[in-house]
């Protein structure tokens, strides 16, 4: 009883393996591929010119204008006026 079971459990692994593989090389055909990796919006930094990513960058605004800032460094010499 024992080993019929056994055998039953690994003809079971072999076949969900085998339709692993099957479903694999089914999706490597497919032409449904994503081409290019998906866009992550940068803005550049307007003291130093480093490009930031806009979820993960500083912001500030003055005079109506946000720009966005690698550093608090950066960020102060802007609000200062110290850089364009």
């Amino acid at each position: 009883m024992l080993r019929a079971l056994l055998g039953l459990l690994l003809f079971l692994y072999i076949v969900r393996a085998l339709m692993r593989l099957l479903h694999g090389i089914a999706e490597g055909m497919s032409t449904r591929r994503q081409t290019q990796p998906p866009a992550v919006a940068l803005q550049r930094d307007p003291v130093c010119g480093t490009y930031v990513v806009e979820g993960r960058a500083l912001t500030a605004a003055r005079n109506g204008q946000t720009a966005w800032f690698c550093s608090p460094e950066c960020q102060h010499a802007w609000l200062q006026g110290k850089a364009s």
